[in-house]
């Protein structure tokens, strides 16, 4: 049965390049996940944008002299480019500075504030006098309470992963101009969290059995340590003003806004493609499932911030008193990638950056290395002395060379055809059972988002396959017996037909090269494309995904004797180990 999946990804920062932290903690997974379930044949609606408001932006584009609109929009278009070549299938990649999503955004504003979920509060705020303002938290820096690291932010550690009030920092000091700020009052509206700790809690509950247990663990233990009032507005000019008379000055908290990003862009979505109202079917129909793809920097906002404020709001656009807006299934965040040992730092720029490395390598390697060591349940490392091992022993060893070499000789002896098998043998009927088994392993594994052990399941089975070459006679017996050597070769190809599937979603550019040399002449997936979007006072680019050419699907498929091949290429290239020094060297190097 064809089933609703959601998937929403974490919007970046608008403020800097895409690097493999952010491929690894959310993109390349919920895209991997994404593209099983096109194959499966399920609807999938993926999400997701760039985060053009806060701090984040304010404070760089004050260092580069620009304004907060240039600094996002000009990353934006980077993003959009950078996922394009990579390969993250959006049906919408879009941002937060639409007309949509401010509407909306202030429309769940005023249904928590109808609703008496919101309250006003006089807050104690550091306020810089060398700049006269209030300073919002990410322009407070200082010591962090909880671990002690000395360069935590004013709203969260990166260190520790606490979040944070800018008054609980250790001798705080401005981001900007190094200077002790003193103590000033300001009001701003509180989003009553408290209020929803017995509906979170039997949430957590509901969900416990199929959460990765660092998530699970991290949300109950932020409700057991009491849930607190979190303000929603703050004291800056760059946002989405507030929608009450007399707080024109103050914006709506980038935290608080963006995670409704998921529900603006569906809405967004369903607009451009000509069906108004079918972002509701992700979202009001209790059998749908959503699913949130983070890093564990984002597990507070995805498992209980953004579920309160779901509670809280219950339906826009619908009237009916039953219904309720779907609150997420599943929240897969992963842990931390770090870079050679070294956690990752964009201001040491201790980091790879996904614009630069592109320029460098094809994308499949790179998505393939990301997936081998994706940190799902602790933090991992992104080693070039290990990339290089995966691509030449793994990549290029166990799975291009297996498909070239049988492509190859395919091509040289059948005259560019599949040739015809005869009766398959019992050796021949065994592989082809476990191969074909994998659409079952596999996607188990791909169902429950553990994705480093479907890819490992994948490759085992193409080591299957080249035990398989070893044992049954087919190179050797050419001349002699060419009748035994079309049936290994025939169904070797059948096994590189189904591992070509498997694999797809992890490697979906040389699987769809590895389908047209197949003789396939519709693609397995769809086609990528940025767009630009009309709107009332400007227009804004985004990255769409069309379905509309896709005829993979998730189950193995005979191929045809007969059937004409293209001339094979290699998949993959073999890299040289010098790359490691030279890829090394270029951390920690100042930027332009």
């Amino acid at each position: 049965m064809t089933e609703l999946i959601h998937v929403s990804v974490g919007w970046p920062y608008a403020n800097g390049d895409l690097h493999v932290g952010h491929l690894a903690g959310a993109l390349l997974p919920a895209d991997i996940f994404a593209r099983y379930h096109r194959l499966k044949g399920n609807r999938v609606l993926m999400v997701s944008g760039s985060d053009a408001h806060g701090t984040p932006i304010t404070i760089e584009a004050d260092k580069r002299g620009v304004t907060p609109r240039e600094l996002f929009e000009h990353y934006h278009h980077r993003f959009l480019e950078t996922q394009k070549v990579i390969g993250i299938s959006y049906d919408l990649f879009t941002h937060t500075d639409t007309e949509n999503h401010h509407r909306i955004a202030q429309g769940f504003f005023r249904r928590l504030y109808e609703g008496e979920y919101l309250y006003r509060e006089t807050q104690r705020q550091l306020y810089s006098e060398s700049e006269d303002r209030f300073l919002p938290d990410r322009y407070v820096e200082g010591t962090c309470p909880v671990c002690g690291f000395i360069e935590a932010r004013g709203d969260q550690c990166d260190n520790c992963g606490n979040l944070l009030d800018a008054l609980e920092l250790i001798e705080p000091r401005s981001a900007t101009d190094g200077s002790r700020p003193v103590i000033r009052k300001t009001e701003h509206f509180f989003l009553d969290l408290p209020a929803f700790t017995d509906q979170l809690l039997a949430y957590l509950d509901e969900h416990a059995d199929h959460w990765r247990p660092n998530v699970i663990n991290f949300a109950r233990n932020y409700i057991k340590g009491g849930l607190k009032g979190r303000p929603v507005t703050r004291d800056i000019k760059w946002g989405i003003p507030v929608p009450i008379e007399g707080w024109e000055d103050k914006r709506l908290y980038v935290w608080f806004e963006a995670v409704m990003g998921y529900v603006t862009a569906s809405v967004e979505w369903a607009h451009n493609t000509g069906q108004p109202e079918a972002w509701k079917e992700w979202w009001y129909n209790p059998e749908a499932r959503g699913y949130c793809f983070i890093g564990k920097d984002n597990i507070p906002f995805h498992t209980l911030i953004w579920q309160a404020e779901l509670l809280g709001v219950k339906r826009i656009y619908v009237d009916d008193e039953n219904v309720q807006l779907n609150l997420p299934y599943d929240v897969p965040a992963n842990e931390f990638m770090n870079i050679e040992g070294a956690q990752l730092s964009k201001s040491r720029n201790w980091a790879v950056w996904l614009p630069d490395i592109l320029q460098r390598y094809d994308p499949d390697p790179i998505r393939y290395y990301v997936t081998a060591v994706m940190p799902e349940t602790r933090d991992s490392d992104f080693s070039w002395t290990d990339f290089v091992r995966r691509n030449n022993d793994e990549l290029v060893g166990t799975w291009g060379n297996l498909a070239n070499r049988v492509l190859s000789f395919t091509y040289k002896h059948w005259d560019g055809h599949i040739p015809s098998p005869g009766e398959l043998r019992p050796i021949d009927r065994e592989l082809l059972a476990k191969v074909e088994g994998g659409f079952e392993t596999v996607g188990s594994n791909l169902e429950m988002v553990k994705l480093r052990a479907a890819l490992q399941e994948a490759m085992r089975l193409a080591r299957e396959v080249n035990g398989y070459l070893d044992r049954a006679p087919w190179f050797g017996v050419i001349k002699q017996d060419k009748l035994s050597a079309a049936t290994t070769v025939y169904t070797a190809l059948r096994a590189i037909n189904s591992l070509k599937v498997l694999l797809s979603p992890f490697l979906p550019f040389t699987a769809e090269r590895l389908h047209t040399i197949l003789g396939y002449k519709k693609p397995l997936f769809g086609e990528q494309q940025i767009t630009t979007y009309e709107e009332t006072e400007r227009s804004h680019e985004a990255l769409i995904y069309d379905p509309s050419l896709a005829s993979g699907r998730w189950e193995p498929s005979e191929i045809e004797p007969g059937q004409a091949l293209e001339k094979p290429t290699p998949l993959y290239k073999k890299l040289d180990d010098s790359i490691v020094e030279e890829e090394r060297s270029r951390l920690g190097q100042p930027t332009e």
